[in-house]
């Protein structure tokens, strides 16, 4: 059964390191796959698409990341997951992994009233098309997943505008809360989080679709 483990709020950085510790235990067969939850301090990060000199422009400190995609932000009242998931078991199928990652969010908003789901060709999952709601960058490293979600509850909208997230306007950017229009918390969400990785995650994997090679990708 894939585990769940909540780290609360934690640095950038340090998550980094540890997350990355974790990959190579799962590689190495002393760790199932889980699922890390994780709420970060306000920080940018910026994935393999994207231009760290762009991001530094918006007075936040800057990561640069192995996973796929432009710049993101992470902060207060984000749900940040990421999933460590052997794709060896899963035939190698990270298109179908990212789905199914996009589909975390989906799971996780949809007991709120809130129908959301990927656009083609824009990345992270939207609601209606045109608000984005979770930022999705994914990395593979000898088939084991690292990085992966960061799902808007309900963060300070204002910090998307200080950079181009994902190359996007911050103005397309929305949250659980402004699509509620009421506060909602971090605790309030995890329980149908946890349940769709549980659904996702915790049987056997689901017909392959066909493999591709390992590298960053991107939803």
């Amino acid at each position: 059964m894939p585990a769940v483990v909540d780290w609360g709020h934690r640095e950038y950085a340090d998550a980094l390191a540890e997350m990355r510790r974790l990959v190579r235990a799962r590689r190495d067969g002393r760790l199932d796959d889980t699922l890390i939850l994780v709420e970060h301090p306000a920080v940018v990060t910026v994935g393999v698409e994207g231009d760290d000199g762009a991001a530094a422009g918006s007075g936040l400190p800057v990561v640069a990341v192995e996973r796929g995609g432009k710049a993101t932000y992470h902060g207060p009242g984000q749900q940040v997951a990421y999933p460590i998931v052997d794709l060896e078991a899963r035939a190698r199928d990270v298109r179908r992994f990212v789905r199914d990652v996009e589909g975390l969010v989906v799971d996780t908003v949809a007991p709120f009233g809130v129908s959301a789901g990927p656009v083609p060709g824009r990345p992270g999952v939207w609601v209606d098309g045109r608000r984005k709601i979770a930022s999705v960058g994914i990395a593979v490293d000898h088939w084991v997943t690292l990085h992966g979600v960061a799902l808007n509850v309900d963060p300070d909208l204002r910090a998307f505008d200080r950079f181009h997230p994902c190359g996007f306007d911050g103005s397309v950017m929305t949250s659980l809360a402004r699509e509620l229009g009421r506060p909602v918390s971090l605790a309030e969400t995890r329980p149908h989080l946890v349940a769709a990785w549980t659904r996702r995650f915790g049987g056997p994997p689901a017909p392959p679709f066909a493999p591709v090679p390992t590298g960053s990708a991107v939803a």
